[in-house]
């Protein structure tokens, strides 16, 4: 099996590839980190085949707080309007792609937290990359801001009652995720420790909420992790068949 090195860009300790690393080594891919927020320099483009952007706590209109958000986007942009590189973004990475290739990304309407539904859109349901998943979809959610406006040429692949854009192909190889696949149930439990993300669970789903949200996220590990697998393998696919 062909090596494929994949960048990684990372925005905070506790949100990693989580369930994507075993499956990276399946498929034969080789994930090298940049932690971001910890100043890590980001690395020349031309020695990888792929791009990966996780989530984080950061939102992407915070570049006086974060400037390395700044060269983030531009390294996105290159990545995939310049060289055409396969990428995938989750939850922040997913907001990232978005702003970079000039869509827009604003707070949204109503903040989702917890384990929800997800529709596929009609362009979705056809998609190579959801091949073999139901047309509705249950993950984890987590986030206060949203797409507001697809870039040039995108396409929402996903949607939900309250996000028009849950997933998206903005570019031949380049898609992104609002929902999260990576997260573990030990990650959710570090997750849960930052302030940033404990006052969002804590303020929308409430003690009895949140220690539901806990045991059901533990009951669904199974699915989300074929779910994850499913997902990798169509990604694979479809960046390098």
């Amino acid at each position: 099996m062909a090596q494929r090195r994949i960048l990684v860009f990372q925005h905070h300790p506790a949100e990693h590839l989580g369930r994507f690393l075993p499956l990276f080594d399946a498929h034969g891919l080789v994930p090298v980190t940049v932690q971001l927020d910890q100043g890590d320099a980001v690395p020349d483009l031309s020695g990888f085949d792929g791009l990966w952007v996780l989530g984080g706590p950061q939102q992407v209109w915070q570049e006086q707080q974060y400037p390395w958000l700044v060269t983030e986007k531009a390294v996105i942009r290159s990545a995939v309007r310049d060289l055409g590189l396969p990428f995938f973004g989750l939850c922040l990475g997913h907001q990232l792609l978005a702003e970079a290739l000039g869509g827009e990304v604003g707070p949204s309407k109503l903040p989702e937290v917890g384990i929800l539904p997800v529709d596929l859109t009609e362009d979705g349901a056809a998609h190579a990359l959801f091949s073999g998943l139901g047309p509705v979809m249950t993950c984890v959610q987590g986030h206060g801001a949203e797409v507001s406006r697809l870039p040039p040429g995108a396409i929402s692949l996903a949607r939900s009652p309250a996000c028009g854009v849950q997933a998206m192909q903005a570019g031949r190889r380049a898609f992104s995720l609002q929902f999260h696949m990576e997260l573990t149930s030990e990650m959710i439990d570090a997750c849960l420790k930052l302030p940033e993300y404990k006052a969002d669970f804590d303020a929308m789903l409430g003690e009895d909420g949140l220690r539901d949200f806990i045991v059901t996220n533990r009951h669904r590990a199974p699915q989300f992790e074929a779910d994850a697998e499913r997902i990798l393998g169509n990604w694979v696919g479809i960046a390098f068949g």
